[in-house]
């Protein structure tokens, strides 16, 4: 991957998180010309190529500093945004006013019986009993009405053994250093305590609640496909039970209080045969591992006849009940096979359940699962019991945008939502049932859907109802024998992502007609073309879009992965209004310390806190030259503790007011 990042993506990122991904051509072989090709004449309003019409005087306009204007003072958590912070610098950077402190980071015990964290001594068991590596997907959910109890959930996508642990000598410790990084990877669920509301969080050890998912943590499939001789292998012949899950990136809680995740990344952890079915559409190939499971683990070589379908059992997206620390995890294969950044639900006036779901590759879709079941109010056992199987049986469809290139319209374009799947069987010509919902991306081809510039977090909007699509960057668009650009999407070479804003009719989410807008058009300030929601001020710049999430007023909170190449600044924390006078008003809240990522915010602002994983801090460190030292610095002058082990771990940390 080295020379074919972009922004201030690490290699090792690209390695370790995607497989290399943009190393190869796009899975999406498809794709068909798409509709509308942007040219320079259009889009007035936006002026979305050559810096044209009224955005060009906008564009050149410096980055808001702190000392000159305070943040929107909306909701409860006003604040001074802070500027950019150069990539080299090992903090964590907050607003004028605030603080950060730790809640927990990777190898923190769970458990009584949790051995201490000694990244020297790998160790499969201990590992499992601790808190795993990487968090992408974070929820705070509050379990008593004073507000001093809480359920923290996060998933654990992917692991960087380079600076997690020691070069091995042996097979024997090089077999243990694998079996440790399959049980970081997974899921931790933790329970929380504080004083008072608006207090900073503990995670208590012990917790009755306390979860750890792993690698290797039994699943059931439930669903059409479930039993489908798709999803049978040797350790399997039924196809209902799976071990594990991983590579899980975003997700939502749902209402009826489980937690929903997406398998994205999947394909990196198999050596598979790329001819078989469905193998190069999902970025299979029969090279070594990225991880080299297959070494301690058959099922990660599907090659071998016995475990052929394996890679078949990931890619879907999971629920988990928090609530319930003996439950088993379902994989919900009524939703589709893919590789799910997350899924976020919407429930209509009338009970109507929908999940909204993203698959992060280039070129790939946008997607949508209605509930055949209504969604049922109150807190009884019944209710929920029924609530938990919404996610069971229902009708998928895949987005198709059409785009205009004509006036200043209020709205820039429409779309369908295409059937892939209706009443219990498969919508799609050649395909049966389980075949939509297992071979999900040919399907999405056969009906021609959009293809889009990688689909990361997908939200509705609880108050409004518009949902919002992150689209991270896509640096082949408009390259030789690629889709071209059209309004939907309409940068080439996208490497600065956008967010669209589409609408669907109030309380009618199972429509299957829709209209759209661009909300934001990503990159540095002075760069051509990036655009802000109509705001004509000075912004802060922002590059590839990942994590989205409201606050109680309804500003949008982002996250991202990546910024412009030109500034090369650390990730951050974004907060911009959607509405009224100061819609696209992009301002910073923080910044994540060097190499790393900003992962699932969660913003209580009438709690006064913020809270945010960050994922993947001094990745390009190695164990003897370590990059970063987050979360555990040292006061200045100060020396750690003798033998006490000096390197990054990745953790979840609450902001809030000095």
């Amino acid at each position: 991957m080295l020379g074919l990042t972009h922004g201030n993506r690490s290699a090792v990122t690209c390695h370790l998180k995607c497989d290399n991904a943009c190393s190869r051509p796009a899975p999406n072989s498809s794709c068909e010309p798409t509709f509308q090709r942007v040219a320079s004449s259009a889009l007035s309003r936006r002026a979305l190529l050559a810096g044209g019409g009224a955005l060009a005087a906008a564009v050149a306009m410096p980055v808001v500093h702190a000392q000159e204007a305070e943040a929107t003072t909306r909701g409860s958590l006003g604040f001074t945004p802070i500027t950019s912070v150069e990539s080299t610098k090992d903090a964590f950077t907050v607003p004028k006013g605030f603080r950060w402190d730790l809640i927990i980071r990777w190898g923190d015990p769970l458990f009584e019986n949790s051995p201490a964290f000694d990244p020297t001594k790998p160790d499969a068991q201990a590992q499992a009993l601790q808190f795993g590596y990487n968090n992408d997907y974070l929820d705070i959910i509050e379990t008593n009405s004073r507000g001093t109890r809480a359920l923290l959930v996060c998933n654990h996508e992917y692991t960087n053994r380079a600076i997690m642990f020691p070069p091995t000598t042996t097979e024997t410790e090089e077999a243990e250093v694998l079996r440790t990084l399959k049980a970081a990877h997974g899921f931790a669920v933790v329970e929380l305590e504080r004083a008072r509301r608006g207090a900073r969080w503990s995670y208590v050890r012990g917790g009755h609640h306390n979860r750890r998912i792993t690698a290797d943590t039994p699943f059931r499939f439930d669903g059409p496909a479930a039993g489908s001789d798709l999803l049978k292998t040797k350790a399997d012949p039924h196809g209902v039970r799976a071990l594990g899950t991983f590579g899980n990136c975003s997700g939502g809680t749902t209402p009826w209080g489980t937690v929903l995740s997406g398998e994205e990344n999947f394909n990196g952890y198999f050596v598979a045969d790329p001819a078989a079915r469905g193998g190069k559409r999902y970025g299979l190939t029969s090279a070594a591992s990225t991880y080299g499971w297959e070494k301690i683990d058959p099922r990660f070589d599907a090659t071998k006849a016995d475990y052929a379908n394996e890679p078949h059992r990931f890619g879907y997206v999971v629920e988990i009940d928090p609530t319930d620390p003996t439950s088993t995890p379902v994989k919900h294969t009524a939703m589709g096979r893919m590789k799910h950044e997350g899924a976020n639900i919407r429930v209509d006036d009338d009970g109507t359940v929908v999940a909204y779901m993203g698959d992060d590759e280039k070129f790939d879709y946008l997607y949508k699962f209605v509930a055949k079941n209504k969604f049922r109010k109150g807190s009884s056992r019944a209710a929920r019991k029924h609530n938990l199987q919404l996610l069971s049986e229902g009708d998928l469809y895949v987005a198709k945008f059409s785009g205009t290139q004509e006036a200043d319209n209020a709205n820039l374009g429409s779309g369908e939502w295409i059937p892939l799947t209706k009443n219990g069987r498969s919508a799609v010509t050649g395909f049966t049932l389980e075949e939509v919902l297992v071979f999900t991306r040919e399907a999405a081809d056969a009906v021609k859907a959009t293809p889009m510039d990688r689909c990361e977090d997908v939200q509705p909007d609880l108050k409004t109802g518009k949902l919002y699509v992150v689209c991270t960057n896509n640096d082949a668009r408009g390259t030789t024998g690629k889709p071209a650009t059209d309004a939907a999407n309409p940068r080439p070479v996208n490497k600065n992502g956008h967010i669209i804003e589409i609408t669907e009719r109030r309380n009618q989410a199972d429509a299957t007609r829709f209209t759209w807008d661009l909300f934001l058009v990503c990159g540095d300030t002075d760069q051509a073309g990036t655009y802000f929601g109509g705001w004509e001020g000075p912004v802060a710049p922002i590059s590839c879009p990942d994590n989205i999430a409201f606050d109680s007023v309804g500003n949008l909170w982002i996250a991202t992965d990546g910024q412009p190449s030109s500034i090369k600044k650390n990730d951050g924390l974004f907060k911009v209004p959607l509405h009224g006078k100061e819609r696209g008003h992009l301002v910073q809240f923080l910044a994540v310390p060097v190499q790393a990522e900003t992962c699932g915010p969660v913003i209580h602002d009438r709690d006064g806190s913020v809270f945010v994983a960050v994922q993947h801090p001094g990745e390009e460190g190695t164990w003897a030259a370590q990059n970063s030292y987050f979360p555990d610095y040292v006061a200045a002058g100060a020396t750690p503790a003798r033998g006490a082990w000096r390197g990054p771990r990745p953790a979840v940390v609450q902001v809030t007011r000095a």
